[in-house]
């Protein structure tokens, strides 16, 4: 659908899917420069999950006892405001904070 290079820091990211995101899903791949081959366990990274506000998502997910691993803040190189936990089992979960009315993919 689309891709998005970050030579600075060193990754590029492209985008599958069927549609636009929020309508459709979509799949974020990251390609992190300079890596030849990923061994197994450290190619899937995580999943993604569009939220209206990741700051209050993660007071609520601390609240219930989950673990928050990225504090809400902007990702490196952009101006998407993201944060990341943790699931019991230990797999990383980002949330990407939706901006009402951006054009595009609905989420920065």
């Amino acid at each position: 659908m689309r891709t998005s290079e970050n030579p600075e820091y060193k990754y590029s990211l492209a985008f599958v899917g069927y549609g636009n995101n929020p309508d459709h899903a979509e799949i974020e791949l990251t390609y992190n420069h300079g890596t030849e081959h990923y061994e197994m366990g450290t190619a899937y990274g995580h999943i993604a999950l569009g939220v209206p506000d990741a700051h209050a998502a993660c007071e609520k997910i601390r609240a219930a006892g989950g673990n928050v691993t990225r504090e809400t803040g902007p990702v490196k190189g952009g101006s998407t405001v993201i944060a990341f936990v943790t699931d019991p089992d230990g797999y990383k979960i980002e949330l990407i904070q939706r901006v009402e009315g951006a054009s595009g993919t609905g989420l920065r």
